[in-house]
């Protein structure tokens, strides 16, 4: 579900920006002669749909050559920027998330080993690091410097919030002859290589800036699924295999996992279904209440009479009508007031109120679901996100980043990717899934 309308978007809205004619032959052109498209690959001259059904495209009431699409990712036989004389810097911002060393060691050797470019400079601590002061403090990305970062977790570049000048920024790269910047982070993150790449614009400056987007909720509309998620709910799963452990070892037992979510409950849900062993998920997306007969309370009662023990499992960013909110972060973001620990305090109170036996454990994994790092699937992913980042800047694209549509590569402009936040849909086949193996109610009401 995304905040936008998806039947809304024609055409333009999904033409990612060219710096200029391509007029260097790619060291990968002899790669692509001969290579047919197929329903595993395709070319660039083709498109990727953005609608996947055929009511959606009927509904434009278009030719099918007219139909919305995105330009594929992959390389390219001519390039923009000649490898031989390309700098690159790479930053890395906003939260952890598993995969970011990943993203930053498969740039490196994809620079390094398929286009010969080795002037690669990694910009210390997210955008502080492109700052006059930030950036007196670089490393030199090498081979040997990134050759194991991907069994870590964090990030080695380091990261920050807070927004900073992108006049200020491009400074610092045309000081330093950076024409090629990757940014790995997420929607704040994007924004940001938004105005930087719309300040070099300005001052006429040939600078490409591709994002890697980066979220451990799954939040960032037109993509399938952003790196670090798969790894992050697997983890979670196992926290919520814990808690119910426990539930299942004490008379009356409940475990209570509060998982991350800042505005969607995708770790929620597919935590949920990875483990199977759920009795009560709260989304932000789906409003509930506590008190009351089909409140969350009175389900929750009943399933530990039935059952002699339950498990509830909560996004960090339900309930937060039922709060007050505790200001704004660096970036500008909301900050979430406790629902974990509110749900905890409610579920003792009502069940003492009852005069009822209960044994709670409450499982609040946090920060460690987000710094370790990547699985196989992730590891996989963070490598192609980052071999189709460097095709796509190397030939001149920037103010976009790359993704996977419908199980395919594809170039998203930042201002699309920016545009709203994809969520939980109510009515979509994912709670559907999550109602069908938990049994609770659609609504808590």
């Amino acid at each position: 579900m995304f905040t936008r309308d998806v039947l809304a978007l024609s055409q333009a809205d999904l033409v990612v920006r060219e710096l200029g004619k391509r007029r260097y032959v790619s060291p990968l052109a002899h790669e692509l002669d001969g290579r047919r498209d197929t329903v595993h690959w395709v070319g660039e001259s083709d498109r990727v749909l953005l609608d996947d059904t055929r009511a959606m495209a009927v509904n434009r009431g278009i030719d099918v050559g007219q139909l919305p699409a995105f330009e594929p990712a992959g390389p390219r036989k001519t390039l923009y920027f000649d490898p031989s004389t390309t700098r690159v810097g790479i930053v890395t911002c906003g939260g952890l998330c598993p995969g970011l060393n990943n993203v930053v060691r498969g740039l490196v050797l994809e620079l390094n080993d398929r286009y010969g470019i080795h002037d690669v400079v990694g910009f210390q601590g997210g955008y502080r690091g492109l700052t006059v002061d930030g950036a007196k403090t670089t490393t030199v990305l090498t081979r040997s410097v990134v050759h194991d970062i991907q069994n870590r977790g964090g990030t080695v570049l380091g990261t920050s919030r807070g927004a900073q000048d992108p006049d200020e920024m491009v400074d610092t790269l045309v000081e330093r002859g950076i024409t090629v910047l990757f940014v790995i982070g997420g929607d704040g993150s994007l924004r940001g290589a938004q105005r930087i790449a719309e300040a070099a614009t300005a001052r006429g400056y040939d600078l490409a800036v591709v994002g890697v987007p980066k979220t451990i909720d799954n939040d960032i509309p037109f993509i399938d699924r952003s790196f670090g998620f798969e790894t992050a709910f697997t983890r979670a799963a196992e926290s919520i295999r814990a808690a119910s452990t426990e539930a299942r070892s004490t008379p009356n037992g409940v475990g209570l996992v509060k998982l991350m979510g800042r505005h969607s409950g995708f770790i929620a849900c597919y935590a949920t279904l990875a483990q199977h062993d759920v009795d009560f998920v709260v989304i932000p997306e789906v409003p509930f209440r506590f008190e009351g007969h089909g409140g969350l309370l009175d389900a929750l009662r009943r399933r530990v009479d039935a059952n002699g023990h339950a498990v509830v499992v909560v996004a960090e960013s339900a309930g937060q009508d039922l709060l007050q909110t505790a200001g704004t972060d660096a970036s500008g973001n909301a900050r979430l007031a406790d629902i974990g620990t509110l749900t905890r305090d409610r579920v003792v109170n009502h069940f003492a109120r009852e005069n009822v036996e209960l044994s709670l454990r409450y499982v609040d994994p946090g920060y460690a679901i987000r710094s370790v790092a990547a699985n196989g699937y992730d590891a996989e992913y963070c490598l192609r996100l980052a071999q189709a980042a460097v095709h796509a800047a190397l030939a001149g694209r920037t103010a976009m980043v790359v993704g996977m549509w419908h199980g395919r590569f594809v170039h998203i402009p930042i201002p699309l990717a920016t545009s709203g936040r994809n969520q939980v849909d109510p009515d979509g086949d994912l709670w559907m899934a999550v109602l069908e193996a938990t049994g609770q109610p659609a609504r808590f009401s």
